[in-house]
């Protein structure tokens, strides 16, 4: 009994101690948000008006939303380009033709144009001989140490392809080529092994290891690789490489590309930059915010219904932006966008494409919940505020909702971000080998007082 009190007592002291510690770290490091202006800190990249602070130039993806008039910002129609190449121009294209374009737009992303009919082919048949992970790596590297997050285990993973790669440390463009071209061709393949074994170790779930096959798209290869009966329609396969096409770059500013330009700018090797980048997009800020927008909906339709009218759903976003519902953060996830204002062009893409699929699920209903909130969002929110500024449903709105409706569980979502941005990513960080040539390190201004040493017995 007395060694049963004295563990109590010592978890006690520890609780005591933990709770002493959060608010002493609290004191000790909070900064008072008047010295952020005083000292004309631009917090988060970001200038008084919202734009970003210019920190670099790039020749591999540019976003639009707004234009600087006479010093002054002004929302416009949102536009995304790959290369110079409008995002929904090449959408049209390839859909029009009935065919794959996130491979088209890898290699558009990693060479700067588009490939005819000879390098598309070479380039898809290059992929295809990529996707099987080397000899032992699933058992070693995803089955024997499985993960409840799946983008914790894809970190890990794409860390563990240093061992089996003998030229692992060299930085020189050709070889990073190749090493960015098997990482396309290989994150689907530890995506959907890392949540088989989440899958099989966690939930309970039969273990299915279906190996790619070189012949299919990424996104063929991915409906394939996470189902049981490795079954899916042409239409799933279609909406899931749109979305991959939309995901796979925005930007040098997004913070995983900025991750990679960072880490990258270090000289390290590939397989670290990528890790970095993949930690980057798996917080809810980033890559995570479509996760958040589909508990959202779950909990809207669990307090209101499925088919609230336009008054009930006005005061549940009311009660969302006054932290009294969902997860009292005050935010509406899928609203707003960093660039964004009038119209987010992958959401307009995404949403088109996913009625076809909703009409093929008999989902229009939820479709139809997620337009309204999409409608109503905006007018909640400059009610609440008092203000008038555009705001527009960003891509998270909807490819949360596309992913669902493919059967995807919400634990890969965030996943096939990855899977797309990897391609972003892998040409970024070829850019700053070539052209960035300086290590990335900004400023910090210190407003500690300065302190004399005690000697300890004094203190």
């Amino acid at each position: 009994m007395a060694t049963k009190a004295k563990r109590k007592k010592r978890r006690v002291a520890s609780e005591t101690s933990l709770d002493h510690l959060r608010d002493h770290v609290m004191n000790e490091t909070a900064i008072e948000r008047d010295l952020y202006e005083k000292f004309n800190v631009k917090r988060g990249l970001r200038n008084p008006d919202g734009t970003g602070v210019l920190v670099g130039l790039t020749r591999i993806g540019m976003v639009r939303g707004y234009v600087i008039d006479e010093n002054e910002k002004k929302p416009v129609k949102g536009r995304l380009y790959y290369r110079g190449y409008s995002v929904e121009e090449l959408a049209r294209g390839f859909m029009s033709e009935g065919r794959p374009g996130f491979e088209e737009s890898c290699y558009l992303l990693l060479f700067g144009e588009l490939p005819d009919v000879e390098h598309l082919t070479d380039f898809r048949e290059l992929l295809g001989n990529l996707r099987d992970l080397p000899t032992t790596f699933t058992e070693d590297m995803i089955l024997k140490k499985p993960s409840r997050s799946v983008m914790n285990k894809l970190a890990r993973a794409v860390l563990a392809c240093y061992s089996f790669d003998d030229q692992a440390d060299d930085i020189d463009v050709p070889n990073v080529f190749r090493q960015c071209i098997a990482l396309i061709a290989r994150f689907p393949v530890m995506v959907a092994y890392g949540y088989q074994a989440l899958a099989h170790y966690y939930e309970g779930h039969s273990l299915f290891l279906h190996n790619p096959r070189p012949e299919l798209s990424t996104a063929e290869n991915f409906l394939r690789m996470i189902r049981p009966d490795k079954q899916f329609s042409e239409l799933e396969a279609q909406i899931l490489d749109l979305a991959l096409v939309l995901h796979a770059e925005h930007g040098g500013g997004n913070n995983s590309a900025f991750t990679t330009h960072v880490v990258t700018s270090t000289d390290t090797d590939t397989y670290s930059a990528v890790a970095a980048a993949v930690g980057s997009l798996k917080g809810p800020k980033h890559g995570g915010a479509s996760l958040r927008v589909g508990e959202m909906m779950d909990d809207l339709k669990a307090t209101i219904g499925e088919s609230p009218d336009d008054g009930a759903l006005r005061d549940y976003l009311s009660r969302i932006m006054d932290r009294e519902a969902f997860d009292r953060s005050g935010l509406i996830y899928g609203l707003g966008h960093a660039v964004y204002t009038i119209s987010d062009p992958r959401t307009r893409v995404l949403k088109n494409k996913a009625r076809e699929l909703a009409e093929e699920k008999g989902m229009q209903g939820d479709l139809a919940l997620y337009e309204a909130v999409e409608r109503l969002g905006p007018e909640v929110f400059n009610e609440k505020k008092g203000t008038n500024v555009p705001l527009c449903a960003n891509v998270d709105m909807y490819s949360g909702l596309v992913y669902s409706m493919l059967g995807i569980p919400q634990s890969l979502h965030t996943t096939i971000f990855a899977i797309a941005r990897i391609a972003g990513w892998s040409a970024h960080r070829i850019e700053e080998i070539v052209s960035g040539q300086k290590v990335i390190r900004p400023a910090y201004k210190s407003v500690m007082p300065r302190e004399i040493y005690v000697p300890l017995a004094n203190r």
